[in-house]
């Protein structure tokens, strides 16, 4: 299981407040629906789970998503974020 967090894929953080890909692959605030939306269409089989809060912002709960997934955390982050620029155009 890897877990993604939104912060993951937002292109409005830096590095050090939890982006973990390029801002080229990165997209715009990413929401729970939209990271839903790409794995679903993707085949991937997750748990969302609303409640939690990233542990760099504790106070803020904006979700995360635990994915099954056979490659690299990394792999499976560039895929979703550009599944859902897929999606939004």
């Amino acid at each position: 299981m890897i877990t993604i967090w939104p912060q993951y894929l937002n292109e409005k953080l830096s590095l050090s407040e939890g982006r973990k890909i390029s801002k080229a692959d990165a997209v715009k605030d990413p929401t729970l629906n939209e990271i839903e939306k790409a794995l679903k269409r993707l085949g991937l089989s997750y748990n969302i789970d609303k409640e939690r809060a990233y542990p760099g912002k504790w106070y803020e709960k904006s979700g995360r998503v635990l994915v099954e997934w056979e490659g690299t955390k990394l792999e499976l982050i560039r895929e979703v974020s550009s599944k859902i620029k897929e999606i939004r155009n």
